[in-house]
């Protein structure tokens, strides 16, 4: 059986960030349609659940591609955001983030030194903040 679908698959475009998208929005759709009751959203939803599998069935792959690299540079601002949120909370536990008062470079200092003075490492300036 899984021959077959790999034969069955072989040549064919497959998932990318794209339709991984499409599927969660589905999803969302189809949780909201639950509560709701509104049958544009569900419409909606089965809508782009097909478009979905045409895009994973296709066997034009540069046309999927290029779909798909629209997709990353019209979405790129907002994952470079959001990946820098995660890396704020991820770091908080351990970092103490900083801005420096003159130039407003940010300086990662670790937690649980005490009070310390710390040098900007872009204008020198020297200021005394809590680890």
């Amino acid at each position: 059986m899984r021959r077959r679908l790999e034969q069955f698959m072989l040549g064919r475009y497959g998932t990318d960030d794209f339709s991984k998208f499409l599927l969660a929005l589905c999803l969302v759709l189809l949780v909201l349609n639950m509560f709701t009751r509104v049958q544009l959203l569900y419409l909606l939803a089965l809508v782009l659940l097909v478009y979905c599998y045409f895009r994973m069935l296709s066997r034009n792959i540069s046309a999927r591609a290029a779909e798909n690299q629209r997709y990353l540079d019209g979405t790129a601002n907002m994952r470079r955001t959001l990946r820098g949120w995660k890396n704020r909370v991820v770091q908080s536990k351990d970092y103490h983030v900083y801005k420096c008062p003159s130039c407003g470079q940010k300086i990662r200092i670790p937690r649980g030194k005490g009070r310390i003075c710390i040098t900007c490492p872009k204008c020198r300036t020297e200021f005394e903040k809590r680890s």
